[in-house]
């Protein structure tokens, strides 16, 4: 495989794209820092296919990426390849408003064909290509300039070994099958809602205090205004505050703005500085979220009770036994709401849709229905049919 030295013109980026945008598939990897940022900040960009590879350095004077983000987010014959790339999908969504498609993760990918719920790249390289990889590059400052040999080193080692690992791993989903479990999870990994930043809706994410349409419109608000914030202030949201003063505050608003030297989690310079002020501001004005937007009661069927508790821990005993059986991280199958929503009566469900009803989702009902127990084999667990007995009872 070739390996460019340091790509930092324009010129020779669009060169390299052009020779990328025939191959079947890219493998993707990004350096960047957000330790103090509310934007990341990307430092280096890492692409390789099967025959080249290269480090593009981002920072460059005058550097176009117009060809890298074209290649990535609008050419549709090109596999993009990563491994546990949420936060890599995010800055390119950051700079171009759009998700690199296709788009393949080998993190997700191995849950499929192994026990592995988040492996991590290192343990990925050396199960597949039994190579240790020099982790001493990992916490370096990649916005330094200018960048040593051994950072970019490390860097394209990323792509390089990922673009031999990915064939094989291909190859393994083609024999079992699989690939077809993976396409939903690989699409919901490109879709450009997960990564939309939208303030009006942040206050989502936060763990609700109440259903209280007061308190949740001050929540919304507040979690609006708290974004704003830190994007004009280009800090973490958290160094404004935490989600926790927050839902805090949207519960229990003070009166004054010397009331908010009592708010844990908060200064005693929020009695009088201007984001008090501000903060302050927001609090008076809010309205009570409107009935559109608040959020859905949880579906739910009956409450479990003793007995549906058990019937749950035996589900998630079922799941452990099947997962181990068949090679496949146990999160791919579901999770434990769901079990749990499953013993509780609900049917309409995901593991009792597609592939996932095949693989597990109709031997959970049948142990929900008593159809299916669990019996001990030669030490192992291992699952049974139950037949209907009739029993005639004989009366004198």
């Amino acid at each position: 495989m070739k390996i460019h030295d340091l790509i930092t013109t324009s010129e020779e980026l669009a060169a390299l794209c052009a020779r990328f945008a025939t191959a079947d598939f890219v493998t993707v990897d990004t350096e960047f820092m957000r330790e103090n940022t509310y934007w990341p900040e990307l430092c280096l960009v890492q692409i390789a296919d099967d025959k080249e590879a290269a480090a593009i350095d981002p920072m460059a004077p005058g550097i176009d990426l117009g060809p890298l983000l074209e290649l990535l987010t609008e050419n549709e014959e090109v596999l993009k390849v990563f491994h546990a790339g949420s936060q890599d999908v995010e800055i390119i969504y950051n700079l171009t408003g759009k998700t690199p498609h296709p788009i393949f993760d080998t993190q997700i990918a191995m849950m499929a064909i192994s026990q592995s719920e988040q492996i991590g790249y290192a343990n990925l390289v050396e199960a597949w290509l039994g190579t240790q990889i020099d982790k001493g590059a990992r916490f370096t400052d990649w916005s330094r300039r200018p960048l040593t040999e051994r950072q970019i080193e490390y860097a394209i080692g990323d792509v390089t070994f990922l673009s031999r690992i990915f064939p094989k791993i291909l190859k393994k989903l083609i024999k079992t099958g699989r690939g077809v479990w993976l396409n939903a999870e690989m699409e919901k990994l490109a879709d450009p809602e997960n990564y939309r930043n939208d303030p009006g809706q942040l206050w989502r994410r936060i763990r609700a205090p109440s259903r209280n349409p007061q308190v949740l419109g001050r929540l919304k608000e507040l979690a609006a205004w708290r974004e704003i914030e830190a994007q004009d202030k280009n800090i973490p949201r958290g160094r404004i505050m935490r989600d926790e003063t927050l839902a805090d505050l949207a519960s229990h608003p003070p009166k004054s703005q010397e009331d908010l030297a009592k708010v844990r989690g908060l200064s005693g310079a929020w009695r009088e500085n201007e984001i008090g002020k501000r903060l302050m501001r927001i609090l008076k004005h809010a309205e009570p979220l409107p009935s559109d937007e608040m959020p859905e009661k949880p579906q739910r069927g009956a409450p479990l009770g003793k007995e549906g508790a058990l019937v749950a821990d035996l589900l998630k005993l079922l799941l452990k036994i099947r997962a181990r059986e068949i090679d496949v991280a146990a999160r791919l199958l579901t999770r434990s709401d769901e079990l749990e929503s499953l013993a509780a009566g609900l049917r309409d469900l995901p593991i009792l849709d597609g592939w996932r009803y095949e693989v597990f989702g109709r031997d959970a009902l049948e142990l929900v229905e008593g159809r299916l127990a669990f019996a001990v084999e030669k030490g192992r667990l291992k699952m049974t049919r139950v037949e209907e007995v009739v029993v005639e009872v004989v009366t004198e």
